[in-house]
């Protein structure tokens, strides 16, 4: 894992490297530069593969450069298919120039990993980004350069003023994060996932070079042929990501995801060390005792991290200052103090579970989606649609069966958070009822004209586009590089996603049980316990915390200052989360007024 940064343009140096500096977290190992006029190409290196000194960055083969964040998993692969070379290296970065070389910018296709890349090929300047957005890259084009990062602090220093992106702000309150290409600041843009950029004599231009949709539907039909395949690509897709000689742990939870790592791990011969959260004072939340459960079970080394309001107090405005932007995800807090622990542990390298849930539709209210959507089939149902709409309430539900009624799109992930109703009761502006669904759009199209039609299918897609790939995986970077850790996915392996998704969709849903696949897998390697265990979710006493810190008086006295909001509407989610509900809203109010007071008071 590494930070990438660059200017093509007119550019002060002393600028550049204050710039860069800023980015130093992300990779302590080697800070390497190329100047040239009109060209500032930078590498904050975190040596995982090939660490020798040969391996550094930014790398050159004749007159192409590269700045390159993440790892190539089938790289050695792709050096025999590349061979002859002489190559100079052991590093995935030098295959990727050779690929470039064979291939041009479609050598993203061969590519399987995470991956965000800077690559100079003379006028032409390329950004990459994954299939999945597991690494992140922005930019910012004005008269004088064109300047890319791997975070948002080392692009800030150039826009000659800072403003709130109102577009960012509406689909941070619609689905947790700024939808693609927006951030909150007017003027810095970022990659979608799936999607390559070229920058060529002042004009961008851009690629969707993937999509999970390209996957063909129902190909597979029967229930073993489904559990083979799927079990065969969690073994690649695990031992792919094992191999390293940097130190490696997991992440372990009381769930099935980061378990079915762990024993898959061990299938293979290699017990990961591994690190679970704990908060002694708030049991309901508390993870500790399932996961000791599973460790033991799996024979692994297990140590456990356990979080106060205290840290809390001490560590949260780091976190969010460190955040860049407005993330909707109480869950960063805890885990930014938990990869600071297997930082500080010596390890380089950490598995997490994202994408399970998604993959293999984790979720319960998949299934409620799944029941609703047959209301709108309903041939009487005129009653139906004039009582939702002359009586609103907060209730989700209420607004699923709305939707249904209306007989418009239901589901518009799980990250969806504040509606367009709630929106519009809240804001001070006017907020349309469907506002948000032009975020959505485009990814709704595509969908309605591949081969698929089932509607899990699209609580899928959709989620792993903008679900996890801007809000969980923004986290998991986010967190993990602020203490130089490079966190791998094995879920989210584009091959292992779209077996999965190639799943005829009534063998995903099996008779309504949330991951019906994968805890038939796991039989094989966990015990009914630990497979069978109630979702716990990643939960954490975030509110309790912001309410015994006073901390929630900021969202009064930010909104005070803005008129963003109506007062009484604060008021009464205020209110309510103190009783325990709509927390998560308050939450991403809170986090929003800390950055606006930052930003632009």
């Amino acid at each position: 894992m590494c930070g990438v940064f660059g200017i093509i343009g007119d550019y002060s140096p002393h600028k550049a490297r204050e710039a860069l500096q800023l980015l130093s977290h992300r990779g302590r190992d080697h800070c390497g530069i190329i100047e040239r006029k009109n060209l500032f190409l930078a590498h904050q290196r975190l040596s995982i593969t090939d660490a020798h000194m040969r391996s550094h960055q930014p790398m050159s083969r004749g007159s192409i450069f590269i700045s390159f964040n993440g790892e190539i998993y089938n790289y050695t692969a792709l050096r025999e298919q590349l061979s002859p070379q002489n190559w100079e290296t052991h590093s995935d970065t030098e295959v990727i120039l050779a690929a470039y070389e064979r291939w041009g910018i479609e050598c993203v296709k061969h590519l399987e990993g995470m991956f965000a890349f800077a690559l100079i090929d003379g006028e032409k300047c390329y950004l990459v980004r994954d299939r999945f957005g597991k690494k992140p890259l922005f930019y910012h084009q004005s008269k004088e350069a064109f300047v890319f990062a791997s975070e948002i602090k080392a692009i800030k220093p150039f826009l000659s003023s800072v403003n709130m992106n109102s577009e960012a702000l509406h689909s941070y309150l619609s689905f947790l994060a700024p939808a693609p290409p927006h951030t909150f600041y007017e003027g810095i843009e970022k990659l979608e996932s799936g999607e390559w950029l070229c920058f060529k004599e002042g004009t961008i231009t851009k690629h969707r070079y993937y999509h999970t949709l390209n996957t063909c539907s129902s190909t597979i039909m029967e229930n073993n042929e489904a559990l083979q395949k799927i079990e065969k690509e969690l073994h690649r897709s695990v031992s792919m990501r094992l191999d390293t000689e940097a130190p490696i742990a997991a992440l372990l939870s009381g769930g099935l995801d980061s378990a079915m790592i762990c024993a898959i791990a061990s299938a293979q011969g290699k017990k990961l060390p591994v690190f679970t959260l704990g908060y002694d004072e708030y049991g309901a939340y508390d993870e500790r005792e399932n996961a000791a459960i599973t460790a033991k079970y799996l024979g692994l080394e297990h140590t456990e991290v356990i979080i106060s309001q205290n840290d809390f107090d001490t560590h949260l405005d780091e976190l969010l200052t460190h955040m860049d932007e407005p993330l909707n995800d109480p869950a960063a807090f805890p885990l930014y103090l938990l990869m600071k622990k297997i930082s500080a542990e010596g390890y380089k390298v950490i598995l997490s579970g994202e994408g399970s849930d998604e993959l293999f539709l984790g979720y319960r209210q998949y299934f409620e989606y799944l029941d609703i959507e047959k209301a709108s089939s309903l041939h009487h149902k005129n009653w139906l649609k004039k009582y939702f709409h002359s009586h609103f309430s907060m209730n989700r539900e209420w607004e699923w069966y709305k939707r249904a009624f209306d007989e418009t799109l239901l589901f518009r992930t799980s990250g969806e958070k504040f509606t367009d109703l709630q929106q519009n009761k809240l804001f001070r502006r006017n907020v349309r009822d469907n506002e948000s669904l032009r975020f959505l759009q485009k990814y709704r199209d595509e969908f309605e004209q591949s081969t698929h039609s089932d509607p899990s299918l699209w609580y899928s897609v959709i989620d792993l586009k903008l679900f996890v790939g801007e809000h969980f995986l923004t986290k998991l970077d986010r967190v993990s590089m602020a203490h130089t850790l490079e966190a791998r996915t094995p879920f989210l392996d584009h091959t292992l996603a779209e077996t999965v998704l190639s799943v005829d969709p009534a063998l995903r849903i099996g008779g309504g049980e949330t991951k019906t696949l994968l805890k038939q897998i796991a039989r094989n390697y966990l015990s009914d316990e630990i497979i069978d265990r109630r979702k716990k979710g990643f939960a954490n006493p975030y509110m309790e915390w912001l309410i015994a810190s006073g901390r929630l008086e900021l969202i009064r006295e930010v909104n005070d200052k803005t008129g963003l909001f109506y007062p009484e509407v604060i008021e009464e989610y205020l209110d309510l989360a103190r009783r325990g509900k709509f927390k998560q809203h308050v939450w991403g109010l809170y986090v929003l007024s800390h950055w606006i007071k930052r930003e632009l008071l």
